[in-house]
Protein backbone atom coordinates (compact mmCIF):
# COMPACT_ATOMS: atom_id res chain seq x y z
CA UNK A 1 0.00 0.00 0.00
CA UNK A 2 1.78 3.21 -1.39
CA UNK A 3 -0.74 5.08 0.68
CA UNK A 4 -1.27 3.94 3.57
CA UNK A 5 -0.54 6.35 6.13
CA UNK A 6 -4.06 8.63 5.46
CA UNK A 7 -5.90 5.16 5.69
CA UNK A 8 -4.14 3.89 8.69
CA UNK A 9 -4.37 7.83 10.18
CA UNK A 10 -7.91 7.74 9.73
CA UNK A 11 -8.85 4.53 10.94
CA UNK A 12 -6.80 5.55 14.40
CA UNK A 13 -8.99 8.55 14.54
CA UNK A 14 -12.30 6.65 13.96
CA UNK A 15 -12.29 3.13 15.50
CA UNK A 16 -14.22 1.63 18.29
CA UNK A 17 -11.47 0.02 19.91
CA UNK A 18 -9.36 3.04 21.35
CA UNK A 19 -8.94 3.47 25.08
CA UNK A 20 -12.35 5.14 26.59
CA UNK A 21 -10.51 7.61 27.83
CA UNK A 22 -8.79 8.68 24.76
CA UNK A 23 -11.75 8.27 23.23
CA UNK A 24 -13.57 10.71 25.56
CA UNK A 25 -10.69 13.19 25.08
CA UNK A 26 -10.95 13.14 21.43
CA UNK A 27 -14.73 13.52 21.62
CA UNK A 28 -14.00 16.85 24.07
CA UNK A 29 -11.27 18.27 21.50
CA UNK A 30 -13.78 17.79 18.24
CA UNK A 31 -16.26 19.51 20.43
CA UNK A 32 -14.45 22.18 20.97
CA UNK A 33 -13.54 22.42 17.80
CA UNK A 34 -17.15 22.61 16.23
CA UNK A 35 -18.00 25.20 19.28
CA UNK A 36 -14.98 27.43 18.36
CA UNK A 37 -15.71 27.43 14.10
CA UNK A 38 -19.65 28.00 14.88
CA UNK A 39 -19.02 30.61 17.28
CA UNK A 40 -16.41 32.14 14.44
CA UNK A 41 -18.45 32.14 11.50
CA UNK A 42 -21.87 33.24 13.68
CA UNK A 43 -19.87 36.24 15.23
CA UNK A 44 -18.48 37.46 11.41
CA UNK A 45 -21.93 37.49 10.11
CA UNK A 46 -22.87 39.38 12.80
CA UNK A 47 -20.41 41.93 12.44
CA UNK A 48 -20.80 42.03 9.08
CA UNK A 49 -24.35 42.92 9.50
CA UNK A 50 -23.49 45.44 11.32
CA UNK A 51 -21.55 46.87 8.94
CA UNK A 52 -24.06 46.42 6.17
CA UNK A 53 -26.41 48.60 8.53
CA UNK A 54 -24.16 51.11 9.66
CA UNK A 55 -23.10 51.66 5.78
CA UNK A 56 -26.86 51.45 4.53
CA UNK A 57 -28.20 53.74 7.09
CA UNK A 58 -25.42 56.37 7.25
CA UNK A 59 -24.44 56.76 4.17
CA UNK A 60 -28.12 57.26 3.00
CA UNK A 61 -28.25 60.54 4.21
CA UNK A 62 -23.98 61.21 2.88
CA UNK A 63 -23.71 62.23 -0.65
CA UNK A 64 -20.70 59.70 -2.32
CA UNK A 65 -18.49 62.68 -2.92
CA UNK A 66 -18.49 66.65 -1.88
CA UNK A 67 -16.75 69.83 -4.33
CA UNK A 68 -16.28 72.15 -1.54
CA UNK A 69 -14.62 75.91 -1.96
CA UNK A 70 -11.35 76.19 -0.12
CA UNK A 71 -12.10 79.38 1.12
CA UNK A 72 -15.11 81.96 0.45
CA UNK A 73 -18.30 80.01 -1.49
CA UNK A 74 -19.14 79.04 -5.02
CA UNK A 75 -20.71 81.35 -6.63
CA UNK A 76 -22.10 80.19 -10.32
CA UNK A 77 -22.39 76.62 -8.95
CA UNK A 78 -25.21 76.50 -11.40
CA UNK A 79 -22.15 76.34 -13.89
CA UNK A 80 -20.48 73.81 -11.94
CA UNK A 81 -22.55 71.30 -11.70
CA UNK A 82 -23.82 71.26 -15.07
CA UNK A 83 -20.02 70.55 -15.68
CA UNK A 84 -20.05 67.77 -13.07
CA UNK A 85 -23.56 66.35 -14.61
CA UNK A 86 -21.50 65.75 -17.83
CA UNK A 87 -19.12 63.78 -15.93
CA UNK A 88 -18.74 60.24 -16.67
CA UNK A 89 -20.27 57.91 -13.53
CA UNK A 90 -21.76 61.51 -12.16
CA UNK A 91 -25.27 60.82 -11.62
CA UNK A 92 -26.73 63.73 -9.97
CA UNK A 93 -25.10 66.63 -8.23
CA UNK A 94 -26.99 69.20 -5.78
CA UNK A 95 -25.57 72.34 -3.64
CA UNK A 96 -25.57 72.49 0.58
CA UNK A 97 -24.81 75.33 3.04
CA UNK A 98 -23.67 73.54 6.56
CA UNK A 99 -22.63 74.69 9.62
CA UNK A 100 -22.82 73.79 13.27
CA UNK A 101 -25.83 75.62 15.51
CA UNK A 102 -27.47 75.77 18.71
CA UNK A 103 -31.31 74.87 18.75
CA UNK A 104 -32.60 75.19 21.27
CA UNK A 105 -36.99 74.43 22.35
CA UNK A 106 -37.84 75.76 26.16
CA UNK A 107 -35.30 75.19 28.41
CA UNK A 108 -34.00 72.24 26.35
CA UNK A 109 -30.54 73.07 24.43
CA UNK A 110 -28.66 70.79 21.95
CA UNK A 111 -25.75 71.33 19.41
CA UNK A 112 -26.50 70.30 15.77
CA UNK A 113 -25.63 70.66 12.84
CA UNK A 114 -27.84 72.87 10.35
CA UNK A 115 -27.62 71.91 6.23
CA UNK A 116 -28.83 74.16 3.97
CA UNK A 117 -30.40 72.14 1.10
CA UNK A 118 -32.30 72.38 -2.49
CA UNK A 119 -35.29 70.17 -1.91
CA UNK A 120 -35.67 69.22 -5.62
CA UNK A 121 -32.00 68.22 -6.42
CA UNK A 122 -31.29 66.79 -3.31
CA UNK A 123 -33.31 64.04 -3.18
CA UNK A 124 -31.44 62.86 -6.37
CA UNK A 125 -27.94 62.76 -4.26
CA UNK A 126 -29.13 61.08 -0.86
CA UNK A 127 -32.63 59.20 0.48
CA UNK A 128 -33.32 62.25 2.48
CA UNK A 129 -37.11 61.88 1.18
CA UNK A 130 -37.95 58.48 1.73
CA UNK A 131 -36.78 58.65 5.13
CA UNK A 132 -38.83 61.10 6.35
CA UNK A 133 -41.59 59.94 8.92
CA UNK A 134 -43.81 63.06 9.04
CA UNK A 135 -44.48 66.23 7.03
CA UNK A 136 -42.62 66.26 4.08
CA UNK A 137 -38.86 67.39 2.74
CA UNK A 138 -40.88 70.44 0.43
CA UNK A 139 -42.27 71.84 3.58
CA UNK A 140 -38.04 73.63 2.90
CA UNK A 141 -39.75 75.18 -0.55
CA UNK A 142 -42.25 76.76 1.16
CA UNK A 143 -42.75 80.70 2.25
CA UNK A 144 -41.22 81.14 5.60
CA UNK A 145 -38.43 79.53 7.61
CA UNK A 146 -38.58 75.81 8.70
CA UNK A 147 -36.47 73.35 8.88
CA UNK A 148 -36.30 69.05 8.83
CA UNK A 149 -35.11 67.55 12.16
CA UNK A 150 -33.78 63.93 13.18
CA UNK A 151 -36.27 62.17 14.96
CA UNK A 152 -34.04 61.64 17.89
CA UNK A 153 -33.15 65.46 17.84
CA UNK A 154 -36.95 66.05 17.99
CA UNK A 155 -37.70 63.80 20.44
CA UNK A 156 -34.63 65.58 22.75
CA UNK A 157 -35.84 68.90 22.08
CA UNK A 158 -39.40 67.69 22.68
CA UNK A 159 -41.14 69.11 19.50
CA UNK A 160 -42.95 67.85 16.25
CA UNK A 161 -43.99 68.88 12.86
CA UNK A 162 -45.40 72.48 13.16
CA UNK A 163 -43.95 73.36 16.65
CA UNK A 164 -40.97 76.05 16.77
CA UNK A 165 -37.23 75.91 17.29
CA UNK A 166 -35.12 78.50 17.95
CA UNK A 167 -31.49 78.44 16.36
CA UNK A 168 -28.48 80.22 17.20
CA UNK A 169 -26.23 79.96 14.43
CA UNK A 170 -21.78 80.98 14.50
CA UNK A 171 -22.90 84.20 13.31
CA UNK A 172 -23.12 87.76 15.43
CA UNK A 173 -25.21 90.76 14.45
CA UNK A 174 -24.52 94.38 15.36
CA UNK A 175 -27.83 96.64 16.86
CA UNK A 176 -27.51 99.61 18.81
CA UNK A 177 -27.62 97.67 22.12
CA UNK A 178 -24.72 95.38 21.26
CA UNK A 179 -23.39 92.62 19.29
CA UNK A 180 -25.40 89.77 19.92
CA UNK A 181 -25.48 85.88 18.42
CA UNK A 182 -27.66 85.19 15.08
CA UNK A 183 -30.52 83.39 15.95
CA UNK A 184 -33.77 83.07 14.58
CA UNK A 185 -37.18 81.12 15.39
CA UNK A 186 -38.02 77.93 12.46
CA UNK A 187 -40.74 76.26 12.22
CA UNK A 188 -40.49 72.46 12.38
CA UNK A 189 -41.80 71.01 8.68
CA UNK A 190 -40.76 67.37 8.84
CA UNK A 191 -38.88 64.67 10.65
CA UNK A 192 -36.85 62.29 9.57
CA UNK A 193 -35.11 58.90 10.37
CA UNK A 194 -32.51 56.44 9.30
CA UNK A 195 -32.27 54.75 12.61
CA UNK A 196 -28.48 55.85 12.96
CA UNK A 197 -26.17 58.57 14.60
CA UNK A 198 -27.34 61.84 12.23
CA UNK A 199 -31.04 61.39 13.79
CA UNK A 200 -29.41 63.21 16.84
CA UNK A 201 -27.92 65.75 15.59
CA UNK A 202 -28.86 66.28 12.07
CA UNK A 203 -31.43 69.26 10.40
CA UNK A 204 -32.12 71.06 7.08
CA UNK A 205 -33.35 73.95 5.96
CA UNK A 206 -34.06 75.20 2.50
CA UNK A 207 -31.28 76.43 0.29
CA UNK A 208 -32.53 79.96 -0.08
CA UNK A 209 -33.38 79.99 3.89
CA UNK A 210 -29.86 79.19 4.88
CA UNK A 211 -28.09 81.30 2.13
CA UNK A 212 -29.76 84.35 4.67
CA UNK A 213 -29.65 82.43 8.01
CA UNK A 214 -25.86 81.12 7.60
CA UNK A 215 -24.92 84.16 5.15
CA UNK A 216 -25.40 86.09 4.15
CA UNK A 217 -24.43 84.77 0.92
CA UNK A 218 -24.99 84.44 -2.45
CA UNK A 219 -23.47 81.29 -3.76
CA UNK A 220 -22.98 78.14 -1.37
CA UNK A 221 -20.47 76.18 0.17
CA UNK A 222 -20.32 73.03 -1.88
CA UNK A 223 -21.50 70.78 -3.89
CA UNK A 224 -22.71 67.31 -3.48
CA UNK A 225 -22.28 64.57 -5.89
CA UNK A 226 -23.51 61.01 -6.43
CA UNK A 227 -21.69 58.94 -8.24
CA UNK A 228 -23.24 55.30 -10.05
CA UNK A 229 -21.32 53.24 -7.67
CA UNK A 230 -20.97 54.10 -4.11
CA UNK A 231 -17.54 51.74 -3.94
CA UNK A 232 -16.05 53.92 -7.23
CA UNK A 233 -16.85 57.07 -5.82
CA UNK A 234 -13.27 57.89 -4.59
CA UNK A 235 -11.79 57.05 -8.06
CA UNK A 236 -14.24 58.69 -9.31
CA UNK A 237 -13.84 62.10 -7.24
CA UNK A 238 -10.43 61.88 -7.82
CA UNK A 239 -10.64 62.38 -11.55
CA UNK A 240 -13.10 65.09 -11.21
CA UNK A 241 -10.05 66.71 -9.48
CA UNK A 242 -7.97 67.61 -12.48
CA UNK A 243 -11.06 68.90 -14.23
CA UNK A 244 -12.19 71.78 -12.01
CA UNK A 245 -10.75 75.02 -11.52
CA UNK A 246 -8.26 76.39 -8.98
CA UNK A 247 -9.64 77.11 -5.36
CA UNK A 248 -12.23 73.96 -5.20
CA UNK A 249 -11.09 70.86 -2.94
CA UNK A 250 -12.82 67.43 -3.41
CA UNK A 251 -13.65 65.07 -0.73
CA UNK A 252 -15.83 60.90 -1.30
CA UNK A 253 -17.55 59.27 1.90
CA UNK A 254 -13.89 57.03 2.13
CA UNK A 255 -12.31 60.23 3.63
CA UNK A 256 -15.65 61.70 5.25
CA UNK A 257 -16.78 58.67 7.22
CA UNK A 258 -14.12 56.20 6.47
CA UNK A 259 -12.31 56.59 10.11
CA UNK A 260 -15.67 54.91 11.25
CA UNK A 261 -16.48 51.79 8.57
CA UNK A 262 -12.20 51.38 9.53
CA UNK A 263 -13.23 51.17 13.40
CA UNK A 264 -15.68 48.68 12.23
CA UNK A 265 -12.99 46.62 10.06
CA UNK A 266 -10.73 46.82 13.24
CA UNK A 267 -13.32 45.76 15.61
CA UNK A 268 -13.89 42.82 13.59
CA UNK A 269 -10.02 41.98 13.51
CA UNK A 270 -9.80 41.58 16.66
CA UNK A 271 -12.97 39.80 17.62
CA UNK A 272 -12.07 37.55 14.97
CA UNK A 273 -8.75 37.07 16.92
CA UNK A 274 -10.07 36.62 19.86
CA UNK A 275 -12.22 33.88 18.47
CA UNK A 276 -9.87 32.33 16.93
CA UNK A 277 -7.73 31.86 20.58
CA UNK A 278 -11.22 29.27 21.57
CA UNK A 279 -10.26 27.15 17.99
CA UNK A 280 -6.72 27.30 18.52
CA UNK A 281 -7.34 26.18 22.25
CA UNK A 282 -9.86 23.01 20.80
CA UNK A 283 -6.94 22.48 18.29
CA UNK A 284 -4.12 21.85 20.78
CA UNK A 285 -6.20 19.90 23.19
CA UNK A 286 -5.71 17.64 19.97
CA UNK A 287 -2.02 16.94 21.63
CA UNK A 288 -3.13 15.39 24.46
CA UNK A 289 -5.18 13.39 22.10
CA UNK A 290 -2.12 12.22 20.10
CA UNK A 291 0.40 11.72 22.63
CA UNK A 292 -2.14 9.28 24.13
CA UNK A 293 -2.81 7.53 21.09
CA UNK A 294 0.87 7.45 20.40
CA UNK A 295 1.22 5.97 23.98
CA UNK A 296 -1.24 3.40 22.87
CA UNK A 297 -0.04 2.25 19.85
CA UNK A 298 3.73 2.15 20.30
CA UNK A 299 3.47 -1.23 19.62
CA UNK A 300 1.90 -0.38 16.42
CA UNK A 301 4.27 1.71 15.63
CA UNK A 302 6.83 -0.54 15.93
CA UNK A 303 5.77 -3.76 13.29
CA UNK A 304 5.41 -1.14 11.15
CA UNK A 305 8.72 0.07 11.18
CA UNK A 306 9.90 -3.29 11.47
CA UNK A 307 7.98 -3.96 8.08
CA UNK A 308 9.84 -0.96 6.59
CA UNK A 309 7.47 2.17 7.17
CA UNK A 310 10.19 5.23 7.43
CA UNK A 311 9.96 7.47 10.22
CA UNK A 312 8.24 10.24 7.84
CA UNK A 313 5.41 7.58 6.97
CA UNK A 314 4.82 7.23 10.53
CA UNK A 315 4.87 10.95 11.43
CA UNK A 316 2.14 10.87 8.29
CA UNK A 317 -0.36 8.72 9.95
CA UNK A 318 -0.45 10.50 13.29
CA UNK A 319 -0.80 13.95 11.60
CA UNK A 320 -3.59 12.44 9.35
CA UNK A 321 -5.22 11.04 12.56
CA UNK A 322 -4.65 14.35 13.91
CA UNK A 323 -6.57 15.84 10.72
CA UNK A 324 -9.46 13.70 10.30
CA UNK A 325 -10.45 14.52 14.13
CA UNK A 326 -9.94 18.17 13.35
CA UNK A 327 -12.00 17.68 10.38
CA UNK A 328 -14.79 16.39 11.68
CA UNK A 329 -15.01 19.07 14.39
CA UNK A 330 -14.54 21.68 11.69
CA UNK A 331 -17.45 20.51 9.33
CA UNK A 332 -19.60 20.11 12.35
CA UNK A 333 -18.70 23.61 13.48
CA UNK A 334 -19.12 25.17 9.94
CA UNK A 335 -22.66 23.58 9.62
CA UNK A 336 -24.16 24.39 13.05
CA UNK A 337 -22.44 28.07 12.08
CA UNK A 338 -23.63 28.86 9.12
CA UNK A 339 -27.02 27.66 10.49
CA UNK A 340 -26.91 29.75 13.16
CA UNK A 341 -25.32 32.95 11.37
CA UNK A 342 -28.82 32.59 8.45
CA UNK A 343 -31.30 32.69 11.06
CA UNK A 344 -29.90 35.26 13.49
CA UNK A 345 -32.98 37.20 13.66
CA UNK A 346 -35.40 34.24 14.13
CA UNK A 347 -33.11 32.95 16.65
CA UNK A 348 -33.58 36.54 18.49
CA UNK A 349 -37.14 36.85 18.19
CA UNK A 350 -37.52 33.14 19.72
CA UNK A 351 -35.34 34.06 22.40
CA UNK A 352 -37.65 37.30 23.19
CA UNK A 353 -40.86 35.46 23.15
CA UNK A 354 -39.52 32.38 24.93
CA UNK A 355 -38.42 35.34 28.03
CA UNK A 356 -40.53 37.70 27.06
CA UNK A 357 -37.89 40.53 26.83
CA UNK A 358 -36.96 42.93 24.30
CA UNK A 359 -33.10 42.35 23.55
CA UNK A 360 -32.69 45.62 21.22
CA UNK A 361 -35.23 48.23 22.49
CA UNK A 362 -35.93 50.69 19.59
CA UNK A 363 -36.19 53.35 22.11
CA UNK A 364 -32.50 53.01 23.69
CA UNK A 365 -31.50 50.64 20.15
CA UNK A 366 -30.97 52.14 16.68
CA UNK A 367 -31.96 48.53 15.31
CA UNK A 368 -34.69 46.40 16.17
CA UNK A 369 -32.88 42.97 15.51
CA UNK A 370 -29.26 41.56 15.50
CA UNK A 371 -28.26 42.13 12.06
CA UNK A 372 -26.57 38.87 9.83
CA UNK A 373 -24.67 39.13 6.62
CA UNK A 374 -23.22 35.85 5.76
CA UNK A 375 -20.41 35.91 3.77
CA UNK A 376 -19.09 32.73 2.32
CA UNK A 377 -15.25 34.38 2.49
CA UNK A 378 -15.00 34.23 5.92
CA UNK A 379 -16.19 30.76 6.07
CA UNK A 380 -13.70 30.11 3.99
CA UNK A 381 -11.06 31.49 5.87
CA UNK A 382 -12.61 30.51 9.27
CA UNK A 383 -11.91 26.77 7.42
CA UNK A 384 -8.79 27.26 6.53
CA UNK A 385 -7.51 29.15 9.64
CA UNK A 386 -8.80 26.13 11.67
CA UNK A 387 -6.89 23.34 9.47
CA UNK A 388 -3.76 25.12 9.85
CA UNK A 389 -3.98 25.28 13.81
CA UNK A 390 -4.17 21.88 13.97
CA UNK A 391 -2.12 20.96 11.26
CA UNK A 392 0.69 22.77 14.03
CA UNK A 393 -1.07 20.55 16.67
CA UNK A 394 -0.35 17.53 15.11
CA UNK A 395 3.86 18.21 14.48
CA UNK A 396 4.58 17.17 18.14
CA UNK A 397 3.39 14.50 18.93
CA UNK A 398 3.65 12.70 15.19
CA UNK A 399 7.12 13.43 15.38
CA UNK A 400 7.31 11.88 18.89
CA UNK A 401 5.39 8.80 16.87
CA UNK A 402 8.24 8.59 14.40
CA UNK A 403 11.25 8.63 16.84
CA UNK A 404 9.70 5.18 18.57
CA UNK A 405 12.56 3.27 18.57
CA UNK A 406 11.02 -1.09 18.02
CA UNK A 407 13.76 -2.55 19.53
CA UNK A 408 12.89 -1.24 22.82
CA UNK A 409 8.89 -1.49 22.51
CA UNK A 410 9.40 -5.44 20.90
CA UNK A 411 12.06 -6.70 23.66
CA UNK A 412 9.64 -8.37 25.63
CA UNK A 413 7.13 -9.13 23.25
Amino acid sequence: MRHYAPFIGLRYSFSRKRNRFTSVIAMVSMLGMVIGVASLITVLSVMNGFGEELRGRILSLVPHGFVESGAGEIRDWQALAGQLEQAADVVAVSPFISDKVIFTSGRTIRGGVLTAIDPQREGRVSRIPQTITSGSLESLSQPGFKLVLGASLARILGVAVGDRVEVTVPRLTVTPLGIFPRSKQLEVGGIFEVGAQPDTFQAYIGLDDGQRLLGPRSGVQGLQVRTRDLYSAPRVMQALAGALPPGLTVKDWSQTQGSLFQAVKMEKLMVSLLLLSVVAVAAFNIVSTLVMSVAEKRRDIAVLRTMGARASGVMAIFVAHGLGLAAVGISFGVLLGVLIASNVSSLTRFVEDLFGVKLFDPAVYFISELPSTLEWSDVIAVVLASLFLSLLATLYPAWRAAHVAPAEVLRYE
